[in-house]
C-alpha cells in the first residue's frame, strides 16, 4: 500500500494511528497516510450492532469513495456497573467531551464497582481485495474526577491496569503502547506480516 486513508474525523484518533503505523507497521504499511477529511466530507452512519460492523461500514465506504485502502475503527468504553454502557454509543450518548464525562460520573455516583474497559474494532479495507477486522481491549478503572489533559473522550477518567495515571495523564508513547486500539492494530500488523 502506497497510500492509506485513516477513516476518522477525530484528529486525536488520526494521531494515534499515525503513531501506530510508524511504530508497528512501518515495514509493510503505507508510505503516506491520509486524514479522511482532507479528501472528502463523507459521513458514514454507524448503524451496526457491533463495533466490528461499524468499523467495517466506515472502512468500506471510505475505500469506495477514495479508491484507496482504508483503516477505520469503532471503539467504546464499557463500564461493568452500567452493564457495559456507554459501549457502542460512547461517542453518541451525549454531545461534548465535558458532558460525556459529567454523564459518566453522574451514572457512577452511587456505584462501588469502577471496573471498565476500552474496546476497539479495527477494519482494514483494500478495495476489491479484502476486509480484515481485528479487536482489542484495555481494562482498568474509572476515577472519581477527570485527571490530565492528553488524549480525548473518556481518557481523563480511565486508569489502565498496572498504572496509577489516567490515559490523559500518561505520555502518548505509553498510552499508545497499551491501548485497546494498539492491541487491535498489532493483530492486523501480525496478520499482514504473514500474508
Amino acid at each position: 500500500m502506497n497510500k492509506l486513508v485513516i477513516a476518522t474525523a477525530n484528529k486525536g484518533k488520526y494521531k494515534e494511528f499515525e503513531y501506530l503505523i510508524k511504530t508497528y507497521g512501518k515495514n509493510f504499511f503505507a508510505d503516506e497516510i491520509i486524514f479522511a477529511p482532507e479528501i472528502s466530507n463523507l459521513i458514514v452512519e454507524e448503524t451496526g450492532k457491533t463495533y466490528a460492523e461499524n468499523a467495517m461500514l466506515k472502512a468500506h465506504a471510505w475505500a469506495e469513495k477514495s479508491g484507496l485502502p482504508c483503516l477505520a475503527d469503532d471503539s467504546g468504553l464499557e463500564v461493568e456497573a452500567l452493564d457495559g454502557a456507554p459501549g457502542l454509543y460512547s461517542a453518541r450518548i451525549i454531545q461534548g467531551t465535558e458532558n460525556k464525562i459529567s454523564w459518566l460520573l453522574g451514572e457512577l455516583k452511587e456505584k462501588s464497582n469502577r471496573r471498565a474497559k476500552f474496546v476497539a474494532s479495527l477494519a482494514l479495507c483494500v478495495p476489491d481485495e479484502y476486509i480484515l477486522i481485528c479487536d482489542g481491549h484495555c481494562s482498568g478503572v474509572i476515577v472519581d474526577s477527570p485527571r490530565g489533559s492528553n488524549g480525548f473522550g473518556y481518557d481523563p477518567l480511565f486508569i489502565p491496569d498496572g498504572y496509577e495515571k489516567t490515559f490523559a495523564e500518561l505520555s502518548q508513547e505509553i498510552k499508545n503502547s497499551i491501548s485497546h486500539r494498539t492491541n487491535a492494530f498489532k493483530k492486523i500488523a501480525a496478520y499482514l506480516t504473514k500474508k
